[in-house]
C-alpha cells in the first residue's frame, strides 16, 4: 500500500485470512496457485501435454480449494476499490513489475513517486523499476490498510559500486547469488541497498529484478536501483505510452531523482559501502541449505564430495567417504534405473526470482534445443517442471519455438504461481522414492528460486540448489551434482558421442538475438489487456452476498481465530513471564519455513489428526500453506517441519521436543497444549537470524497459539521480529557476544522476565533482566523499535489494538 492512498499489492497467501479476520479494505491482490504438479513424462514430445498439465492442475486447484476461491471472490465484492486477479494470472510480483506498478503517478493534480508495502517479503522486485517498496508481512500491513501509519527506525542505507560487465555465459542469477553472499556477509538486516556505478547501466530491467527480489535473502529492507534509462525502455517494452513514460522522466528529472550511470555521481553519502567488478562474477549455484552459500559452479563437484563428509549442518550430511559412490538401483516402470549421493530427482524451474527474465528463461529454452539436436534427454524419473511467473513468458517461448524443447526434456507448462519452490511440487513416483528411503540415499532439486531451506523444497530431497534456470535444465539433463561440467560429459548423445557443458550452453549473444525477435510489447499488451476476465472455474464460482462473511463453523479451510475472542476494551497491558518452560531451544538461522512450513501435511502429525477427525482424506489433507486461513492447522503446522533441530531432543531431527517436567518427547503442539493445560508459560531460545525468509505471518500467529510468550534470540530477521511484536510476543536479543551456548542454558530451566507491569515505564531497546529458578541471570535487549509498537505491544497485539481502535 501506498502513502498516497493508491492501490496496495499484497500476497494472497499472507492476506486471505486477513479480510476474514477484520473488516479490511486491501485494494489490491493477486492470488499465487500453488499446485501438486501434474507431469507426464512418458510422451515428451507432445505439445499439447504442456497445455495438459496446466488445465490438470488448474482443474486439481479448484477441486481443493473452491472454498478459499469463493472467499475471494466474496470479498472483491464486499469491500470498496479492491480487485482480485483471477488464479493462473502470474505471480503478484511479476504482475506488480509488468502491469501495476507506476514509477510516478497523478493524484488530484498532484504528480508522486510511486511506492508500495507488501505482505510478501520478495515485495522488494519493485525495487528494480525505482518504486520504493518492501514485505512487511501480512499483520502489519493490516493495520497499514485500516489506516493506522507505519512506523520504523529510519534504516541505514548501504551503497553497493558495480563496475564493469558481466562476462559472456555468466547469467543475471550467478549474479545475484554473487550479491547475495557478499551483503549477508557484509551484514544488512534491516538496512536499504543502493546499486549504483556504470556497472547498472549493463543490466537489463528483468536482471535487475531479479537482484531485488532476492533482497530478502541477503537480509536487506530494499535492494533499490534507480530509475535510469534502461528502466525508461523497459517501461515502454511492457506497454506504457510515450506520453507516460516522458511524464515520469520529466518529474524525476525535475526532482533529481533521474540517473545516468555512465556518469560520475558524486554526493550521497552511505551507511556503508560494497564494490563489485561484474567482469569477476563466474557461475555459481548456492546450497544446498541456504540461499547465501554460494557454491562456484567449477567446484560443484569437490563441495558436494565436502558436504557429504561434513558433520551434519547446513554444509554437511556425515555420510562415511566409503558410501559417497554407491549406487542404488531400482525398477522404474519396467525400464532400468539407478540413483546415488548427489542425484537430481526434481529439476524445476519456477516462479520465483528467475522465471520472468528474458535472458535466463531463453537461455534454459536454447539448452533444451541444443541438448535436443545433439540427442540428450532428462532421465524420465527426474521430475521437471516449468512454472513461469508472468503469462508473458508463454507467449515468447512459444513464439520463438524453444517451448518445444523444452517440453520434449519434460520441462511442460504447470502453472503460473509457486510450486516447486514452495514445496508444492507433489510427490516423486513410489519406486524412486522408496529407493530414496530404503537407501537413505542424499538426493538433489536444483530450481531456479530464490529459496532452499531444509523441508521446503520437498520431503525427500534433502539437498536442494538455487540455480539459474538454464542450469537447471542442464543439471536436469546430467542427472546429478556430483558432475564437473569442465572436464565431464553431461551424457553420451548421437553415435554414442560425449556431450559436454560447452556444447549445450548459449553465448549472450545468441540468447539476445532471440530475445531481440520475440520478446515484443504486444505480449505484454494483450496479456493485461484481458487478465481479469478469468477462466471458467472463477467465473462460475458463486459467492454469499453478505456484507459480514458468513463464518461456516465445518469449515477445514477458513476458521475464525481463537485470539479474536474475548477481547475486552480495556488493554491488558505488557505480559508477564514467570518461571516458563523453554519449549524449543534452536540454532541459527531458523527461517519461517522451520516455525510455520507451508508443505504437505502429513499423516500421523497433529494437523492430520485434527483433519480425518473432521471427515478429511488423506489425499485431500494438502499442504500447510493452503490452510493457513485455519488457526487450528496454524498452531498445529508451528514447528512441524520434518528437518528441524532442537537441541532439546540430542540429536533427533524432527518436530517434537520434550516436555522438560517429564521428559516425555511429543509434537511440539502436544507438548505445548501440555503446558498450557498445566498452566505454565513458555519460551523459546534461538540463535542469529531468527524468522528468516518469507515474511509469513503464521510464523507468529502458531507460536501465539501455542501459548509462547517470549522469543530470546541471538538475533532477529527484520520483518519475523515486526511479526512477534505485532502478536503479542516479547523479542529479546542476548547481548554481543553471548547466546544460550555461551551462557550454559540448557533448556531445562525455568525462566522469568523482569519487564515492567505498565507500558509507561518501557522504552524501545531498553535491557531486560532474565532470571532462572537456579539463580542465573542475564540481561538482553527488547527488540521493540518505537513508540508505535510499544503500543501494539500494550494491546496484546495490533489485531486487538485495531479492534479497540474500530470499536
Amino acid at each position: 500500500m501506498d502513502n498516497t492512498g493508491g492501490p496496495a499489492v499484497v500476497d494472497l497467501a499472507a492476506i486471505r485470512d486477513v479480510i476474514a479476520e477484520l473488516d479490511s479494505d486491501p485494494k489490491k491482490i493477486n492470488p499465487l496457485v500453488p499446485v501438486d504438479l501434474v507431469i507426464d513424462h512418458s510422451v515428451r514430445v507432445d505439445v499439447a501435454k504442456c497445455a495438459d498439465a496446466l488445465k490438470q492442475n488448474m482443474d486439481l486447484e479448484f477441486s481443493r480449494n473452491k472454498e478459499r476461491f469463493s472467499f475471494f471472490k466474496w470479498a472483491s465484492s464486499a469491500f470498496n476499490n479492491m480487485l482480485v486477479l483471477p488464479p493462473g494470472s502470474g505471480i503478484l510480483h511479476q504482475v506488480n513489475l509488468e502491469y501495476l506498478s507506476r514509477v510516478v503517478f497523478k493524484a488530484d493534480g498532484v504528480l508522486y513517486p510511486d511506492s508500495v508495502v507488501g505482505t510478501d517479503s520478495h515485495t522488494t522486485m519493485i525495487n528494480s523499476l525505482g518504486v520504493a517498496g518492501w514485505g512487511v508481512g501480512g499483520i502489519e500491513a493490516m493495520a497499514a490498510m485500516l489506516g493506522q501509519p507505519m512506523s520504523m527506525v529510519l534504516p541505514g542505507v548501504v551503497g553497493f559500486k558495480l563496475t564493469g560487465k558481466l562476462q559472456d555465459g555468466v547469467t543475471t542469477t550467478d549474479l545475484a547469488l554473487t550479491l547475495t553472499q557478499m551483503l549477508r556477509k557484509h551484514g544488512v538486516v534491516g538496512k536499504f541497498i543502493e546499486f549504483y556505478g556504470e556497472g547498472v547501466g549493463s543490466i537489463p530491467l528483468p536482471a535487475r529484478a531479479t537482484i531485488a527480489n532476492m533482497t530478502p535473502e541477503y537480509g536487506a529492507t530494499m535492494g533499490f536501483f534507480p530509475v535510469d534509462q534502461v528502466a525508461l525502455d523497459y517501461l515502454r517494452l511492457i506497454g506504457r505510452s510515450d506520453e507516460t513514460v516522458s511524464m515520469i522522466e520529466a518529474y524525476l528529472r525535475a526532482n533529481k531523482m533521474f540517473v545516468d550511470c555512465n556518469e560520475l555521481q558524486t554526493g550521497p553519502v552511505y551507511s556503508s559501502d560494497v564494490e563489485l567488478d561484474l567482469t569477476t562474477v563466474e557461475p555459481s549455484v548456492a546450497g544446498p541449505k541456504r540461499p547465501h552459500d554460494r557454491v562456484p559452479l567449477k567446484e560443484m563437484k569437490s563441495d558436494w564430495h565436502t558436504c557429504l563428509g561434513n558433520e551434519v549442518g547446513f554444509k554437511g550430511y556425515a555420510v562415511p567417504k566409503e558410501e559417497h559412490n554407491k549406487i542404488v538401483k531400482f525398477d522404474f516402470h519396467g525400464q532400468p534405473a539407478e540413483i546415488t549421493h548427489g542425484s537430481v530427482v526434481l529439476a524445476a524451474v519456477c516462479s520465483s526470482t528467475n522465471s520472468s527474465n528474458p535472458s535466463v528463461m531463453i537461455g534454459a529454452g536454447l539448452v533444451a534445443k541444443k541438448a535436443c539436436e545433439l540427442g540428450l534427454e532428462v532421465k524420465p524419473w527426474v521430475k521437471t517442471s516449468l512454472a513461469p511467473g508472468s503469462l508473458v513468458v508463454t507467449k515468447y517461448l512459444e513464439h520463438s519455438g524453444l517451448q518445444e524443447y523444452l517440453n520434449h526434456q519434460g520441462f511442460h507448462l504447470v502453472g503460473y504461481g509457486c510450486t516447486t519452490c514452495i514445496g508444492n511440487s507433489g510427490d516423486l513416483d513410489k519406486s524412486l522414492s522408496d529407493a530414496i528411503v530404503d537407501n537413505d540415499v542424499v538426493v538433489v532439486a536444483v530450481l531456479s528460486g530464490n529459496r532452499n531451506y531444509e523441508g521446503r523444497v520437498h520431503p525427500l530431497t534433502r539437498a536442494n540448489y538455487l540455480a539459474s534456470p538454464p542450469l537447471v535444465v542442464a543439471y536436469a539433463l546430467a542427472g546429478t551434482v556430483d558432475i564437473d561440467f569442465e572436464n565431464e560429459p553431461i551424457g553420451i548423445g548421437k553415435v554414442g558421442k560425449e556431450v559436454y557443458f560447452k556444447d549445450v550452453w548459449p553465448t549472450n549473444e545468441e540468447i539476445e538475438q532471440v530475445i531481440k525477435s520475440n520478446v515484443l510489447p504486444k505480449m505484454f499488451v494483450d496479456t493485461y489487456d484481458s487478465i481479469t476476465e478469468g477462466n471458467d472455474a472463477w467465473n462460475k464460482l458463486v459467492v454469499p452476498k453478505e456484507t459480514l462473511y458468513p463464518w461456516d463453523p465445518k469449515s477445514t479451510y477458513i476458521h475464525k481465530p481463537a485470539y479474536l475472542e474475548n477481547i475486552t476494551m480495556t488493554p491488558p497491558g505488557p505480559p508477564s513471564v514467570k518461571d516458563a518452560y523453554c519449549l524449543l531451544s534452536l540454532g541459527d538461522s531458523i527461517t519461517t519455513d522451520h516455525i510455520s512450513p507451508s508443505g504437505v501435511i502429513k499423516p500421523g502429525t497433529p494437523a492430520a489428526k485434527y483433519l480425518l477427525e473432521r471427515g478429511v482424506k488423506p489425499e485431500n489433507f494438502t499442504t500447510y500453506g493452503s490452510r493457513r486461513a485455519n488457526d487450528e492447522i496454524v498452531v498445529r503446522g508451528a514447528f512441524a517441519n520434518i528437518r528441524i533441530v532442537n537441541k532439546l531432543l540430542e540429536g533427533e531431527v524432527g518436530p517434537k521436543t520434550v516436555h522438560v517436567p517429564t521428559g516425555e518427547k511429543h509434537y511440539v503442539f502436544d507438548a505445548a497444549m501440555k503446558y498450557k493445560s498445566e498452566g505454565h508459560d513458555m519460551v523459546i531460545l534461538a540463535g542469529d537470524e531468527y524468522g528468516a525468509g518469507s515474511s509469513r505471518d503464521s510464523a507468529a500467529k502458531g507460536p501465539l497459539l501455542l501459548g509462547v510468550k517470549a522469543v530470546i534470540a541471538k538475533g532477529f530477521e527484520r520483518i519475523h521480529r515486526s511479526n512477534l511484536v505485532g502478536m503479542g510476543i516479547i523479542p529479546l536479543r542476548f547481548k554481543a557476544g553471548e547466546d544460550a551456548d555461551s551462557l550454559n542454558l540448557s533448556g531445562h530451566e525455568r525462566f522469568t522476565i523482569d519487564l515492567p507491569g505498565k507500558i509507561t515505564e518501557i522504552r524501545p531497546g531498553q535491557d531486560v533482566i532474565v532470571t532462572t529458578q537456579n539463580g542465573k541471570s542475564f540481561t538482553c535487549t527488547l527488540c521493540i523499535n518505537t513508540q508505535v509498537e510499544l503500543e501494539y505491544f500494550n494491546h496484546g497485539g495490533i489485531l486487538p489494538y485495531l479492534i479497540r481502535k474500530l470499536a
